[in-house]
């Protein structure tokens, strides 16, 4: 079933589990809400330092600051926040270091009518910690925006037949993604793994859609 952004206008915040999640899963449409001209905001997990573990975290934290900052640039969105947690214990980093409260003042300054985050049943642990994370935040701050999912690891979809999707044409921003992409160059190994299942979603939901390039987004609030 198709829907409609019920917000068709104002903020949007993307919230993911590592650097690079947010441009493989939404960066073309980014890119288009940012030519839009409404305010993208992005909001990151960890730095993804155990992308690297035979390198000190401090420095390999930099490197993939940096090139998220890039990549924001690129693709026009606004602010980058990293939250520092930890990959791997995200649940109880949460809580430990109260996130709930640093989110709240994020909601605050950036008040986002729409949310992009991970699929819930994304393979990768991370991505469902912060699906399910985001979740429980929209419920606690009774959150009235729409809420999308994206994926990332997922080639092919079993679970979300019956939820509404929202298709967004992104012929045009596509490139703008793949140079997005390109700013990424600490992870070669993600992108021979992921780039291929990306371009054919992007092809397969342009196609059954009369588009050359789509991004597809499950609605879960």
């Amino acid at each position: 079933m198709l829907a409609n952004h019920k917000n068709s206008k104002g903020p949007v915040l993307v919230i993911c589990a590592h650097s690079d999640d947010q441009i493989f899963g939404c960066g073309a449409t980014i890119a288009k809400h940012a030519e839009e001209g409404r305010d993208v905001n992005i909001i990151i997990f960890s730095y993804g330092e155990m992308s690297h573990p035979w390198l000190k975290k401090k420095y390999i934290a930099a490197l993939r600051k940096e090139e998220s900052e890039r990549a924001s640039e690129i693709i026009g969105a606004k602010d980058t926040v990293f939250l520092g947690l930890s990959e791997g214990k995200f649940s109880e980093e949460f809580k430990e270091k109260n996130v709930t409260k640093q989110l709240e003042g994020l909601f605050k300054k950036y008040k986002p009518a729409i949310i992009y985050t991970h699929a819930v049943d994304d393979p990768l642990p991370d991505h469902r910690a912060v699906f399910t994370l985001v979740n429980g935040f929209c419920d606690t701050i009774a959150y009235r925006g729409d809420v999308y999912s994206f994926e990332v690891w997922n080639p092919i979809n079993l679970q979300k037949r019956d939820v509404p999707i929202v298709v967004v044409d992104v012929s045009s921003t596509f490139k703008t993604k793949m140079q997005a992409l390109a700013c990424f160059k600490s992870q070669k190994l993600t992108m021979l793994s992921l780039k291929w299942s990306m371009y054919w979603r992007a092809i397969k939901g342009g196609r059954q859609n009369g588009y050359k390039y789509a991004e597809v987004f499950y609605k879960m609030r």
